[in-house]
C-alpha cells in the first residue's frame, strides 16, 4: 500500500484521540501519571495512552526533547539503537529504531515514517511504520508495526506543560500476559518520567552540545538524503513473521526497564 504523509486532519484526529476519555479503561494513577488502555480489533494489539504533567518544563523544551536522537541516547536506557534515514519534507522523515525488551523475549525494532506539527500552543508527533528497501528486518530482532504512536505536548503556562503519549503496536508475537499488564503497570509509567526527568535536564545539556541546532524547528539545517513516499510502502503486520512467546515466564533478574537514567 502507497504511504500517505499526515496532513491537518490526522493530526487534529490524533489529538482529538488523546484528549478523549470515550471507551478508555484507566490501568495507572500514580505520581502524576495515568494510564489508560482500550482493546481494539485483536487481543495482542493493544491501544495505549499516557499522560503525564510536566512541572518547570515548558512546552517547547519537551518538543526538543522527543526529536532530539543526540539527547536520546543519554536518557533512553531501553533504546539499542536509533537513526535517521531521509526526510519526505520539511516535517516529514523516515528512522530506525530498536529497543530491548524484558528478558527473556526478543528484542524489537522499527522503521517508521514520523511527522511532527506546532499548531498554536500544542505540538504533536505521530509516525507509524512502513518498508524501506534498504532497511529490511534483521536477523536478531522481531520487525513490529507502528499502526499508531505519538505525542501531543500542550502549553499550561509559561513554564509547565502536558504530555500525552498513545501507542497502538503489534509486537508480532503472542505475548504473555505478564508482560502486557506488565508495560501498563510498570513499563509505560517508568517511561513517561523518563522523558520528564531527562526535560528537567535539557536545556543545560543543549547549551553545551549544539545549542543552536534544531532541524525539527529549522528545516535549513536538515542534511539528511531526500527520499521519496513513492520508496515507500505501508508495514503490514500480516507480511511479517509472527513468533509465539506467550509460554515465556518473566525471569526475576535483569529487566531492562529497571535501569534508572
Amino acid at each position: 500500500m502507497p504511504v500517505q504523509i499526515p496532513d491537518d486532519s490526522d493530526f487534529t484526529s490524533f489529538k482529538d484521540q488523546c484528549l478523549s476519555t470515550d471507551g478508555w479503561i484507566g490501568r495507572y494513577n500514580k505520581g502524576g501519571v495515568t494510564v489508560w488502555c482500550r482493546e481494539e480489533e485483536s487481543k495482542t494489539v493493544q491501544k495505549l495512552k499516557m499522560r503525564i504533567v510536566c512541572k518547570d518544563v515548558t512546552a517547547e523544551t519537551l518538543y526538543d526533547v522527543l526529536h532530539d536522537t543526540s539527547y536520546r541516547k543519554k536518557w533512553d536506557t531501553n533504546m539499542i539503537d536509533t537513526y535517521d534515514i531521509g526526510r519526505l519534507t520539511v516535517n516529514a522523515d523516515v528512522g530506525y529504531y530498536s529497543w530491548k525488551c524484558p528478558s527473556p523475549l526478543k528484542n524489537r525494532d522499527f522503521v517508521t515514517m514520523r511527522s511532527w506539527l506546532p499548531l498554536g500552543n500544542d505540538y504533536l508527533i505521530i509516525n507509524y511504520s512502513v518498508k524501506h528497501p534498504q532497511h529490511p528486518p534483521k536477523k536478531d530482532y522481531v520487525r513490529a508495526v507502528s499502526l499508531l504512536t505519538g505525542y501531543l505536548i500542550q502549553s499550561n503556562g509559561p513554564n509547565c506543560s502536558t504530555l500525552y503519549y498513545l501507542t497502538q503496536v503489534d509486537p508480532r508475537g503472542s505475548l504473555p500476559k505478564w508482560v502486557v499488564n506488565r508495560v501498563s503497570q510498570f513499563v509505560a509509567p517508568k517511561a513517561m518520567r523518563k522523558i520528564y526527568k531527562a526535560s528537567l535536564k535539557y536545556p543545560d545539556w543543549k547549551r553545551k552540545h549544539n545549542p543552536t541546532l534544531k532541524p525539527w524547528m529549522f528545516p535549513e539545517q536538515n542534511t539528511l538524503p531526500c527520499i521519496s513516499a513513492s520508496e515507500l510502502t505501508l508495514q503490514r503486520a500480516d507480511s511479517l513473521e509472527n513468533i509465539d512467546e506467550s509460554g515465556l515466564n518473566e525471569e526475576k533478574t535483569h529487566h531492562s526497564d529497571d535501569e534508572d537514567t
